[in-house]
């Protein structure tokens, strides 16, 4: 029976990473110069730490789908894939509850966990899988083992550890500017990196003992919740009455910095922990103005920008210290030295029912994706991709109709009570009020062009009659 799992933990909407980060599609799904994305990163690290074979990842179970997305297009699949799915972020200790219980059931009392959050970058990855393995053997003695990054500078936006040896002394805040440089100084502090490695058994212990409520709240939500399993793969999903009652709170605070023992490895790993446009930017290209570049990207006269294209130019002419963040839906201008002011602008858009704070023009379903190309009065155009095998629900609309045209590939087509097979050029129109389908039977990419018309067109208007994926 296998005695170590990583388990990776992907939530939380990434606020000050908007436009990039949306609530549907956060931060651990944004790409880097490599192609990779942060969670497939993250992946990647944990799979490659030593004994590694399987694997537990607790995310939203909205989110499960683009999670099984971005694994399966790496090559360093777990021989277990445990996916724990919660109705919505309860914080750290809640998410490490679920992985610790679910642990002990999948593999046991002994099995040693690493906690691994998806949005960080390591960039030496030897390095970390040097200090996992010292963690493991403390881990091993029943230490609960946090992970303590040596600074190079005087950081107020993250908490410390004083240390002493491998011994935690306290956890502190994050400090104002004179407390940090104290901190530099004296040798004695580490940055919180929100890594932790343990004995499940262990933690489960020590729940019990300091936070009882968060335990036995997230022990009946996950006894309550339902699990599928099969090939390798189980998806777990907590009840979500019972989970939306459970208190919110971090694993430091509920656990850490009440438990006796506690021990730190410290490390030098290139570790980044991607909060903020600022942190981000240290992942882009930088060109001799000292401008940090992603996308296509023109600058005239401008120098230490941050800017994120689309797709789109963007052109700079004399300018600064800016944060520009394109996307096709929403355009971001901001001081650098207020990066972390772009939550702000986030949570107003999120009180005004702005849906840019939720979603992107591109929006992932379990069969594919559809963008948004333009809309108006009683219209939308979207174009639609359909991996290969791939159905979307049966389905009707109580308020609007649809004109498919196919683009490329080929569609099997439901249009009430007839079943068609479309190709490149061809098109259907579906009624107000018809049930209907949309299945890609081949093995390419099906790519069509959807025209909505109607009096109401937001996604919510939709009644589902079959649904491969299990949506309601």
């Amino acid at each position: 029976m296998t005695n170590f799992v990583p388990v990776i933990i992907c939530g939380g909407a990434g606020s000050r990473l908007w436009p990039l980060s949306r609530e549907n599609h956060p931060k651990p799904l944004i790409k880097l110069g490599d192609g990779l994305s942060l969670v497939q990163h993250a992946l990647k690290r944990a799979m490659g730490l030593p004994g590694a074979q399987d694997l537990i990842t607790v995310t939203n179970r909205d989110l499960f789908f683009a999670m099984e997305d971005e694994y399966r297009q790496m090559d360093c699949q777990p021989r277990q894939a445990r996916y724990l799915l919660e109705s919505e972020g309860r914080n750290t200790a809640a998410a490490i509850a679920l992985a610790s219980l679910d642990a002990v059931q999948a593999f046991g009392d002994d099995v040693i966990l690493c906690v691994l959050p998806a949005d960080h970058v390591v960039a030496d990855t030897a390095a970390f899988g040097k200090a996992v393995e010292r963690a493991q053997q403390l881990a091993s003695e029943g230490r609960l083992v946090t992970f303590g990054i040596r600074p190079d500078r005087a950081e107020t936006g993250y908490g410390y550890i004083e240390a002493d040896g491998e011994d935690v002394r306290q956890f502190v805040e994050k400090p104002d500017a004179e407390t940090a440089e104290s901190y530099l100084k004296s040798g004695r502090f580490l940055w919180n990196a929100g890594m932790f490695c343990f004995k499940a058994s262990v933690m489960i212990s020590l729940m019990e003992q300091f936070c009882p409520d968060i335990l036995d709240g997230t022990r009946g939500a996950l006894t309550a919740g339902r699990t599928t399993s099969g090939d390798g793969l189980a998806q777990v999903t907590v009840d979500p009455e019972k989970f939306a009652e459970i208190r919110s709170d971090s694993i430091d605070y509920a656990v850490l910095e009440k438990a006796p023992n506690v021990a730190v490895v410290a490390c030098d790993i290139g570790w980044n922990d991607i909060g903020s446009w600022s942190a981000l930017g240290e992942q882009f290209d930088r060109d001799e103005s000292g401008n940090l570049i992603d996308g296509n990207v023109s600058a005239v006269n401008s120098s230490n920008n941050v800017v994120s294209g689309s797709g789109r130019l963007v052109g700079l002419v004399g300018v600064e210290d800016l944060i520009i963040a394109d996307t096709p839906d929403a355009l971001l201008v901001a001081s650098r030295e207020s990066a972390q002011d772009v939550k702000l602008l986030y949570n107003r858009l999120k009180e005004a029912g702005d849906e840019t704070h939720r979603i992107h023009s591109t929006a992932h379903r379990p069969w594919g994706s559809y963008t948004v190309l333009e809309e108006g009065p009683r219209f939308k155009i979207k174009r639609i991709e359909v991996k290969p095998g791939a159905s979307l629900s049966l389905q009707m609309h109580h308020h609007r109709a649809e004109h498919w045209v196919v683009v490329s590939g080929t569609a099997k087509v439901v249009n009430g009570e007839r079943e068609l097979m479309l190709t490149t050029d061809q098109s259907t129109y579906i009624p107000c009020g018809a049930k209907h389908r949309l299945e890609n039977p081949g093995v390419l990419k099906l790519v069509l062009i959807e025209v909505q018309t109607g009096d109401y067109l937001g996604e919510d208007d939709i009644v589902r009659f079959d649904d491969v994926y299990g949506r309601g």
